[in-house]
């Protein structure tokens, strides 16, 4: 296993609730090095983080090991089967008021 792809594996299984569900794949093309990575559904959000911020800072130090080795790394993180996306506010979704909403309580 490379250098980036064991640390990939160490820092998430760390945060996983669920370590021994992680997996992580090596692909090297003509743009670098991707890393896809698949946890657990529940883990999906402590590796994503608020706003996305665990997997930036994740990308972040991936791209710093990555450059001890002359590579460019990315991250790739799978969705998990049955996953559902959330719409971004105002997307897809009808703009209602606060009393509309209060009576659906």
């Amino acid at each position: 296993m490379e250098l980036d792809q064991a640390f990939l594996e160490y820092a998430v299984k760390a945060l996983a609730d669920h370590p021994e569900l992680v997996e992580t794949t090596r692909t090297i093309d003509q743009m670098g090095v991707l890393l896809t990575l698949t946890v657990h559904p529940e883990d999906m959000g402590k590796i994503i983080g608020k706003s996305g911020k665990t997997a930036e800072a994740l990308r972040i130090l991936l791209r710093v090991v990555g450059m001890k080795g002359n590579a460019r790394v990315n991250l790739k993180i799978n969705e998990p089967v049955g996953g559902k996306r959330l719409p971004i506010s105002g997307e897809g979704q009808e703009s209602k008021t606060v009393e509309q909403v209060v009576e659906e309580l």
